[in-house]
């Protein structure tokens, strides 16, 4: 477990997956998602078993709230790339639709981040995300995220095209 001020990391479980199913349909936060289509209990199931449980490269983690240990959602670190020293930054709370809040998810966000330097001795942490995605926008540089390019017209969402914006950080420019 990772613990947080007002936060703790912890191993996705079984019992986790429904609501966060759930939180993962809703179509104002599945927007924001790479998975355009509402997600199965059995499309759920796989990914927990193929990437939670036995993707080396992949270290996702259940966000749970320290004052009554609720479940609020999932943050993780995809795509590894132990060569390069890389990954993908992902996080979202589902809890009370906060998405992405600065209290919770900023927590969660920077010992993730800690993690994956300290922990998982990553140079790079990277993250897409849709332009459609102001609430990301503006928490990704509250962690000190750099928007470093635009891949335009990447994501075809509510009969629009919309574009990536990728943000990376860098071990060097964190305080250790």
């Amino acid at each position: 477990m990772l613990s947080g001020e007002f936060v703790n990391l912890r191993a996705i479980e079984q019992t986790d997956l429904e609501p966060l199913r759930q939180w993962r349909n809703k179509p104002e936060m599945r927007r924001f998602f790479r998975e355009y289509r509402e997600i199965s209990p059995e499309m759920q199931q796989k990914w927990f078993e193929n990437h939670v449980l036995n993707d080396p490269r992949t270290r996702m983690f259940a966000i749970e709230r320290k004052s009554d240990s609720a479940l609020m959602g999932a943050c993780g670190l995809c795509y590894i790339d132990a060569i390069n020293q890389n990954a993908d930054f992902s996080i979202y709370l589902g809890i009370d639709d906060l998405y992405i809040d600065e209290k919770f998810a900023s927590d969660a966000g920077k010992v993730l981040i800690q993690y994956g330097f300290e922990e998982l001795n990553l140079h790079r942490i990277w993250a897409e995300i849709y332009s459609i995605d102001e609430p990301k926008q503006a928490f990704l540089p509250s962690l000190g995220f750099e928007l470093e390019g635009t891949h335009r017209e990447t994501h075809f969402t509510e009969g629009k095209w919309v574009n990536s914006l990728f943000y990376g950080l860098l071990s060097s420019s964190q305080a250790r």
